[in-house]
């Protein structure tokens, strides 16, 4: 019997299996099939550039470099007119700029004057001219305040030694520039508020503390004399008479006078202070350089008239106290 030769088993075992080939891994032509797309970085993300708290003006000391140009390497003081004098391109307006967007402009003048083809320039400010900011008025040291950033009211007044205690609580600021923007702000006793009620001062600003008003409570009270509005800048009849020490048991508590200049003309006020005491009528709130006058009991004293009691504030002022 003749054996099949090695063709024919491989035939015959192929047909037991159902196959007449073999099995083989499946390949993938690079060429017809798209190769799938890497993934990319995302884009960074673009956040608005942060204001610049100090723009270039008339005074201010630059040093000028440009990069593998070590000949044109200058240290120059912006002019009065917002210039500076730069080697080969002349003058440069600079004032009201970032230092960056100094930088972009002179290296577009040696771009557009056909000096450099690729010019990389750097703007350092050495010294500002306008980063002093005058600190007026009622603040313990009355001066300058050197800033090189925004800085809150609240650092600015520490800095010159804080609040007297005469200062008025309304204090107005006068932005720098050509503008000179006036900013008033309130800053209360009570420090939360004083801390929520902050606002920034940039340097080249003016802050005056105005003197607070002063009222004065005269007659039959324990200590007569000038008080100053410290209680944020205001004041009622009760809290005046309270800084005076109360009133004197001879004192007339029925009625007491309160004066007021009104358009140059002095007002007699009646005030009852005995009801107000008590509760039946409201306090009342006074104004600066009001007279409070409480009278004796005595009949004689009681009919002082308007110019009496004036000329007694007059003389209260050696009595002024906190």
């Amino acid at each position: 019997m003749r054996m099949p030769d090695a063709a024919g088993s491989l035939a015959i075992v192929c047909l037991l299996l159902g196959s007449c080939a073999p099995a083989l891994p499946q390949q993938t032509n690079a060429a017809s099939e798209p190769a799938a797309a890497a993934p990319q970085n995302p884009e960074p993300a673009h956040f608005p550039a942060a204001r610049e708290s100090l723009l270039l003006g008339p005074g201010d000391l630059l040093h000028v470099t440009v990069l593998r140009e070590p000949e044109l390497e200058q240290h120059a003081r912006v002019l009065d007119s917002g210039v500076i004098p730069l080697a080969l391109i002349g003058n440069v307006s600079v004032q009201g700029l970032t230092p960056a967007q100094a930088a972009a402009r002179i290296a577009s003048e040696y771009l557009n004057g056909k000096f450099l083809l690729h010019p990389d320039v750097s703007v350092l400010v050495e010294q500002y001219a306008t980063q002093a900011v005058s600190v007026l008025g009622e603040v313990g040291h009355p001066g300058t305040v050197q800033l090189t950033a925004p800085r809150t009211l609240i650092d600015v007044l520490s800095q010159a030694g804080g609040l007297t205690a005469f200062a008025d609580r309304h204090i107005t600021i006068e932005r720098g520039g050509k503008d000179g923007e006036r900013v008033r702000v309130f800053l209360p006793n009570h420090a939360d508020d004083a801390l929520n009620a902050d606002v920034l001062v940039r340097p080249g600003d003016i802050v005056v503390v105005p003197k607070a008003g002063v009222v004065y409570v005269l007659g039959d009270v324990a200590h007569p004399g000038g008080y100053v509005m410290q209680y944020d800048s205001r004041l009622t009849v009760l809290q005046a008479i309270a800084l005076a020490a109360g009133t004197s048991k001879t004192a007339s508590e029925r009625r007491i006078r309160l004066v007021r200049n009104v358009d140059g003309q002095s007002l007699c006020i009646q005030l009852p202070l005995r009801e107000m005491e008590r509760g039946r009528e409201p306090d009342v709130p006074l104004q600066a350089n009001d007279i409070l006058y409480v009278p004796f009991s005595l009949a004689k004293n009681i009919s002082l008239g308007i110019a009496d009691i004036t000329a007694a504030a007059s003389s209260a002022l050696i009595y002024a106290t906190r």
